[in-house]
């Protein structure tokens, strides 16, 4: 089969079009023909094994997984042994292992049938990106109808579904970005959009009962002053920092501080999971939520598709098609 693979951590050039074996289903898992895979942050990371710390679970030395890609939509090839919710022919989307490939395995708990209304394309944008700020609302934001939620970049992935789903949730969002996309963000139904490099969002001039920090670099003493007096700020990632963390030293340092303050601050974790794949369909079925693709890259296109995202350039989510 065609995948993309890499040998060595390193930039994009590093990963190269290849034929490699099928993959086969153990037990709980399915085989999936991949249509579409969605492009993240994460992917990069993992590539690069940036931060090093990533590398004691990825290896040390090179990377133990030679297929990048996590997000996939496409049609269930073969299921393993235990398998019961889904059977060939299955349209599917969720999250995956090495999706920058024609097959790829997934747990069968981290798929759900593929949303009606959407095409492979779309779905493939959904699944990370999706259940990261489903998590970050609903879970560790406890987001509630009538509060004031900030996205802090809101035009990424992350944020372009996080700005969407606290509007189905009833909240008044104020989404922060680039000037150049700041009409993207509008609409997405953000109610007020603000451009970073014309003004502080976290002044202390505007107050949310929620913000949401998505791959920024901003200290917490910086956050904080974004928040009503018993406000939540929650860490989605964070770029930037030291070769060690990379950033996420924030999240260890909400962990610390939160006992000692009034604000509620907490780092995400997020696993894609078949429950809130489905509650994701609903809203993409009923049109609250719709997926934000940048556009669609061939295969070959994979290190095309990871220098746009790095450099800023992908409004939502970039997509690999794959040949159905």
């Amino acid at each position: 089969m065609k995948a993309m693979v890499q040998d060595v951590y390193g930039p994009p050039e590093v990963l190269r079009p290849e034929e490699t074996d099928r993959p086969v289903p153990g037990p709980g898992r399915v085989l999936v023909r991949v249509h579409a895979a969605g492009v993240d942050q994460g992917v990069w990371h993992l590539m690069a094994g940036m931060p090093y710390a990533v590398r004691a679970v990825t290896g040390l030395r090179a990377p133990r997984a030679r297929i990048r890609g996590m997000d996939l939509a496409g049609r269930v090839e073969a299921v393993g042994p235990g398998v019961t919710r889904f059977r060939p022919g299955d349209e599917v989307y969720g999250s995956g292992e090495g999706t920058f490939a024609e097959y790829a395995c997934a747990k069968e708990g981290a798929l759900a049938p593929k949303p009606r209304n959407l095409t492979f394309e779309q779905a493939a944008a959904v699944p990370v990106s999706g259940c990261s700020a489903l998590t970050a609302l609903r879970v560790t934001g406890r987001v509630r109808p009538g509060q004031s939620v900030l996205v802090l970049g809101a035009s990424g992935g992350v944020g372009s579904f996080a700005v969407q789903l606290a509007k189905a949730f009833g909240a008044h969002v104020t989404g922060v970005c680039s000037a150049g996309k700041a009409d993207f963000v509008r609409s997405l139904g953000a109610d007020e959009v603000l451009d970073y490099a014309a003004q502080d969002p976290v002044d202390g001039s505007r107050r949310h009962d929620l913000a949401l920090d998505i791959a920024g670099n901003r200290p917490l003493s910086r956050l904080r002053g974004a928040l009503t007096p018993r406000g939540t700020l929650v860490i989605v990632g964070g770029e930037g920092g030291g070769r060690w963390l990379g950033g996420n030293e924030r999240s260890l340092g909400a962990l610390l501080l939160s006992p000692f303050v009034s604000h509620r601050l907490r780092p995400l974790t997020s696993l894609v999971k078949a429950a809130d794949l489905e509650a994701l369909t609903e809203l993409l079925e009923a049109g609250s939520v719709s997926p934000a693709v940048h556009r669609g890259y061939r295969l070959e296109e994979v290190p095309d598709a990871i220098r746009d995202l790095r450099a800023g350039h992908v409004r939502g989510k970039a997509v690999i098609l794959l040949e159905p």
